[in-house]
């Protein structure tokens, strides 16, 4: 009997269920907490991600922006939106994860352009990111990052983006990244991070702090969470770079 029902159903409203049901995962909601966002009813709600009833246009708005994503995100054909994550690739993770190094190995390789989000960022606003924070303060840091990211995701018809750390803080510019970006986590130990952060001449991390490690750890455990909403987890801890990018690709290639 459950087999004759769901064969009732359109396939087209099971594949916006599914979408539905995979956008709300990553953004960590519920069902009742995502209803309660779109102002609909829960049962509406699972009826939709079920692939049962068929919604009207404003309804779907109100899901789209409980899910932060546009309507034609939420609409597209499954097929055609999988191919546009992955034309736009996000590399996720901590300095010295290998985000850059990799980042424009694997852009080459697919013949994509390569993108320090960073450096799109002091573009934008005219000064570094350390006179960002220092003069203008994090909420204004954060809205020259979503900038950013939207300027690259329009600009570039396939880009590999090495992107900031922190990034994966604000929720609403996560949440497009990964609406529209195909995300690969680059993990390391913290040794690693600050051992390879160190080897590019960088002496903050330790400098006047006996606890820098300490620190660390406790950056990546409240990141991991959010890190580990990527499609692609990789680390590149205790291999050296051509080993890594071998295996990096191996893994991209089997995700298509």
């Amino acid at each position: 009997m459950r087999q004759d029902v769901d064969s009732d159903k359109h396939p087209y409203l099971v594949t916006l269920g599914e979408r539905v049901r995979s956008l709300r995962a990553r953004r960590g909601l519920s069902r009742k907490a995502a209803a309660a966002r779109a102002r609909v009813s829960e049962r509406h709600w699972a009826n939709l991600e079920t692939g049962v009833g068929n919604a009207s246009i404003l309804v779907l708005l109100q899901v789209a922006k409980a899910l932060q994503c546009s309507l034609v995100t939420l609409l597209e054909e499954a097929p055609e939106a999988g191919i546009l994550r992955r034309q736009h690739i996000a590399l996720i993770g901590l300095r010295g994860a290998g985000k850059s190094t990799l980042g424009q190995r694997l852009a080459q390789e697919l013949g994509y352009v390569f993108v320090e989000l960073s450096r799109v960022i002091e573009n934008l606003a005219g000064c570094s990111i350390s006179e960002i924070h220092g003069l203008y303060g994090p909420e204004a840091y954060r809205r020259y990052e979503r900038r950013a990211l939207e300027d690259c995701l329009a600009q570039y018809p396939h880009v590999v983006m090495a992107t900031p750390g922190g990034l994966v803080s604000e929720e609403s510019t996560f949440n497009m990244m990964l609406a529209q970006c195909f995300t690969i986590w680059l993990q390391a130990t913290p040794e690693d991070h600050m051992a390879r952060v160190l080897a590019q001449g960088d002496t903050r991390p330790m400098s006047a702090s006996t606890e820098a490690m300490q620190d660390l750890r406790r950056i990546l455990s409240s990141r991991s969470p959010f890190y580990a909403k990527a499609d692609l987890h990789f680390d590149t801890s205790l291999q050296p770079l051509e080993e890594s990018f071998q295996a990096l690709k191996k893994a991209w290639a089997a995700q298509n």
